[in-house]
């Protein structure tokens, strides 16, 4: 049976009540998406956000995208190895206060892009979406002029160093897909756009601990056939978002979860074969609905307690 999690701010608001209304135990940590923007971690911060999580019966299962890793970590740029030092402490600390799983993302410059938020969805709700012909180029700076064997060579050698940490610690890497998967966005090289790539990630550094955030819009988006991807990657999934759309790299446009160009049922039903069930699904990328202001597009609570039952129904008819 498939483990929901929802993402939550560091200190508690009534997202934390809703959570735990629903039965949810699990708790992902995003500041970036939904919070303070905080990236730097000390051992005390971590300890306390645990703490204050364990209090409330919740778990922190998942800290993801507020992490410390830099430009000059993605870039290969002088300086990394001390950024990756403090990657590495991280990672020590995460898996002393327990914290199993951190999701990272190999996408320098342009992070996420969406060039919509207010596009109609059922009901008039709001949904994001991305057109490349409305993205806007890159500024080509001196920071972000870098190739994609650039980019592979900084993976790797990333993956080189702090793998090993993350074993000794017992913390599992999940390395999300550029978002869109494109091979450039703004003119900026991108290179976690496939199925293909992903393999080269794992047999670079073979290990339970190098494995994949299997963001499911994203692979919609590569245009491969997800419950094969979902199979043919099992065991390396180390964290899921479960979300749709509408569309491909180019052009695409966030749905409701029961409302896309996926079979979600299908979907469920290899997540269940094939990924450990202590793998942690969260949903992603929701509408805005009636009564919210739209301020953060995607991350409302209302559309993810809609995806959250959506979800379990989907896991009990696949169980």
């Amino acid at each position: 049976m498939v483990r929901p999690a929802v993402v939550l701010p560091p200190t508690p608001d009534e997202r934390w009540e809703l959570t735990r209304q629903l039965g949810v135990t699990d708790a992902v940590v995003h500041t970036l998406e939904i919070g303070d923007g905080k990236t730097h971690w000390s051992y005390e911060d971590l300890l306390g956000l645990t703490n204050w999580f364990d209090d409330a019966g919740l778990n922190v299962s998942v800290i993801e995208g507020s992490i410390p890793i830099t430009e000059r970590i993605r870039l290969g740029k002088e300086g990394r190895d001390a950024d990756i030092a403090e990657f590495k402490q991280f990672l020590r600390d995460c898996g002393a206060v327990g914290i199993p799983v951190i999701c990272y993302d190999w996408m320098a410059g342009i992070r996420w892009a969406r060039t919509e938020a207010f596009v109609k969805a059922r009901g008039d709700s709001l949904a994001t979406g991305y057109d490349n012909e409305r993205m806007h180029p890159g500024t080509r700076e001196q920071s972000t002029q870098i190739t994609s064997a650039q980019l592979w060579e900084a993976l790797e050698y990333f993956l080189s160093e702090v793998v090993p940490v993350a074993e000794r610690a017992d913390v599992k890497l999940g390395l999300h897909p550029d978002d869109p998967p494109r091979p450039s966005v703004g003119e900026i090289p991108r290179i976690i756009t496939s199925p293909e790539a992903y393999q080269r990630v794992l047999d670079c550094y073979k290990s339970p601990h190098n494995g994949i955030t299997f963001c499911q819009g994203n692979f919609a988006a590569m245009g491969v056939d997800i419950p094969a991807a979902i199979r043919r990657f099992g065991e390396k999934i180390n964290f899921i978002h479960f979300r749709d759309i509408e569309g491909n790299r180019d052009n695409f446009v966030e749905t409701w979860h029961d409302n896309g160009q996926t079979d979600m049922l299908e979907a469920m039903q290899a997540y269940t074969d094939a990924v450990d069930e202590t793998v942690v699904m969260r949903p992603d990328h929701v509408p805005t609905m009636a009564g919210e202001d739209n301020s953060n597009p995607g991350y409302h609570m209302k559309g993810r307690l809609f995806a959250i039952g959506y979800m379990r129904g989907l896991a009990e008819q696949a169980d």
